[in-house]
């Protein structure tokens, strides 16, 4: 059955890039509605933002959504990522700026208290996309790939200079996988590429001491203590689920990525709507819905984390 919130489920923190303030509530929704943005400080415009790949806007360093009118919203991939992991389908989510807060730089307090508050079935069946023929995107070094598979599944390799390395990880992403292994992971980047960040006007709620792993190319360390040896590998993934739910609902199909980042995984999205044949969306019975991501997701997933 499809799913929402059972009741509104607030958060309050600063944008990453933004570094403004912004209060957030997740919102309970009806079936079929599926998740949607509202910006309650924008009373003059639409203020109504679809979670939807067409309505991205912009992918550098983070995904940025807007409607007809213009007005958007920023860096929705890990709140996009912990309703996933929990398998939440339809949810109002209202804020007073521009931009999600980056809380503690992963998906982890989101899910923690989205699962706390507790996940409610509605009365409709859950539809989910299943992929029927192999799409693929590259260029630049990085690749996107989605292919058929009677499970939803993610294989994920990258490269960096140390102290990250090459990383891979490969997850099944049913049975709250997604909660146990990947909401915990936070965003990172290199000490080396701090400056470039800044001088584009982005980064300005970043903090290596509450919301960003930094990775110390110079002295070949994390800032940090890293949560998992691979952690950057599995926030990668973890941006990908949030990009992926960009779909609109549930994926049965394996996801590959190499060095991807938004705007692949976001390409990637586009070139499947526009293949034909590639997908069909369906819904889905028992079987199929006791694996989806986020089915059977419960707050016994949630990681202990420093």
């Amino acid at each position: 059955m499809q799913t929402t919130v059972t009741a509104a489920v607030p958060f309050s923190g600063i944008g990453l890039h933004t570094g403004k303030p912004v209060n957030m509530t997740v919102h309970p929704a009806s079936e079929n509605n599926g998740i949607e943005f509202v910006r309650s400080d924008v009373r003059d415009q639409d203020n109504l933002i679809p979670a939807r790949f067409d309505n991205v806007v912009e992918t550098l360093l983070s995904t940025t959504l807007a409607n007809s009118s213009g007005v958007s919203v920023r860096t929705i991939e890990h709140v996009m990522a912990g309703l996933a992991g929990c398998g939440i389908v339809n949810a109002r989510i209202e804020l007073d700026g521009p931009e999600v807060p980056i809380m503690d730089g992963s998906a982890l307090p989101f899910v923690r208290e989205l699962l706390n508050a507790g996940i409610r079935p509605l009365d409709a069946p859950v539809r989910v996309m299943r992929i029927k023929r192999q799409v693929t995107v590259a260029g630049d070094g990085c690749s996107a790939t989605l292919e058929p598979s009677p499970h939803s599944q993610m294989e994920f390799r990258i490269s960096f200079p140390e102290p990250i390395g090459s990383q891979e990880r490969r997850l099944d992403l049913a049975n709250g996988a997604i909660v146990r292994d990947l909401v915990a992971s936070r965003t990172f980047c290199l000490k080396s590429q701090i400056a470039g960040i800044r001088s584009l006007g982005f980064g300005k709620g970043g903090d290596e001491r509450v919301n960003v792993l930094i990775a110390d190319d110079d002295r070949n360390e994390f800032l940090l203590k890293s949560r998992h040896e691979d952690e950057c590998v599995r926030h990668k993934m973890l941006d990908a689920v949030g990009d992926l739910a960009l779909a609109g609902c549930p994926m049965v199909g394996t996801f590959k990525g190499y060095r991807s980042g938004h705007a692949v995984t976001i390409e990637l999205l586009r070139k499947l709507f526009d293949t034909p044949g590639a997908f069909e969306i369906t819904e889905a019975d028992l079987a199929t819905a006791s694996f989806l991501p986020g089915a059977g997701a419960s707050s016994a997933d949630i990681p202990a984390v420093h």
